[in-house]
């Protein structure tokens, strides 16, 4: 889609897998338009600027100078992002963090804060909450068609091979990626929080069954939300082939499941159907298309919805769907998920 005039330019901080998403997004939007992107590997950066239009940067100072780059999207390592983050907050630009905000709270909070006191608008990538299905059952939650919410259960049984987590020495480490719940479990997990409320505290197991990696492959995780219900919380990249991300919400008037983005279920008083005629897994004999086998196979779509309502908060002079308040939500959750395993005891949250 070609860009309108006065549409305003974006910025690419990593040039790795998640960053084609992020130049599909912009390249969709009307109001977008990719300036300039940089990675610590040159030549990287050059060839990604060329597949997509852009100039390449040789550093992030020289990103962060260009008068034509009003948002950043920041697609480094997740221990990265804060620190890559306040820099393009003191250079007074917008940011789109990829998830997590960062791998620690302390982090997270410093970046916060200096979007906060800059007067720049944070947005923390959950581009899965502009699926259908999840905006479908938030109309159901908030009309109460739910009634009183009791049980939210969220499962991301993916697959990662042990080659995905060697093509890069920051994969897997506690300080720049996390396990399998921090890098792809927390869309669920903020999901799950979106649906259900804040969490008051967490009980959790989490194990390294598959992968050589620091991080753990595999988490499970029991909830008490503040409303008193409870639920679960499943992670893995060690479920072959990889299956659905799936989220299952339950209330005393009735319940829905959703499965990558799609509700694929309803039963509501009297009223039980499946969704799209009942199909919810494909043929058996091979592995799941998608991101669930596969890190490059994702859908831009809901990063380029995200990204629509990050330019509208800008012009707006409102808070983004999804702020950095709420990205810090889904890490505090996660990390409390770390530490009771940790710990071998139940945490209580913040908030």
């Amino acid at each position: 889609m070609t860009p309108t005039a006065g549409s305003r330019g974006f910025g690419i901080v990593g040039t790795g897998i998640i960053a084609a998403m992020h130049a599909d997004a912009i390249a969709a939007l009307p109001s977008a338009r990719l300036a300039a992107v940089t990675d610590v590997d040159a030549s990287a950066a050059a060839a990604f600027a060329a597949s997509h239009g852009a100039a390449a940067e040789p550093d992030l100072d020289a990103l962060l100078a260009r008068g034509d780059v009003e948002v950043v999207c920041v697609c480094v390592p997740s221990g990265q992002h804060a620190a890559v983050g306040l820099r393009a907050v003191k250079a007074g630009k917008h940011l789109a963090v990829e998830k997590p905000v960062d791998v620690t709270l302390e982090a997270a909070d410093r970046l916060i804060g200096a979007a906060r006191d800059a007067g720049v608008a944070l947005t923390v990538m959950s581009q899965h909450r502009f699926d259908p299905g999840l905006i479908e059952t938030r109309g159901l939650i908030d009309e109460g068609a739910l009634g009183r919410l009791v049980l939210g259960e969220a499962s991301t049984k993916w697959y990662r091979s042990q080659a995905y987590y060697d093509s890069a020495a920051w994969r897997g480490t506690w300080a720049m990626d996390g396990g399998s719940l921090l890098n792809q479990g927390i869309h669920y997990v903020d999901l799950l929080r979106w649906c259900m409320g804040p969490v008051a505290e967490v009980t959790a197991v989490c194990t390294t069954q598959t992968h050589q990696i620091e991080a753990e492959d595999t988490s499970l995780a029991i909830v008490r939300f503040t409303s008193g219900a409870v639920g679960t919380i499943m992670s893995s990249t060690a479920a072959f082939p990889g299956f659905a991300a799936c989220l299952e919400i339950t209330g005393t008037k009735g319940t829905v499941i959703i499965e990558d983005g799609r509700l694929v279920s309803r039963a509501l008083g009297d009223d039980v159907q499946p969704a799209d005629g009942g199909v919810r897994q494909p043929a058996e004999g091979g592995p799941r298309p998608g991101a669930a086998a596969d890190p490059a196979a994702l859908d831009f779509s809901g990063h380029a919805a995200q990204l629509a309502d990050l330019l509208g908060a800008i012009d707006e002079g409102r808070a983004p769907a999804v702020d950095g308040e709420a990205g810090r939500a889904a890490l505090e959750i996660v990390c409390a998920v770390y530490e009771s395993s940790r710990s071998g005891r139940t945490v209580t949250l913040r908030s």
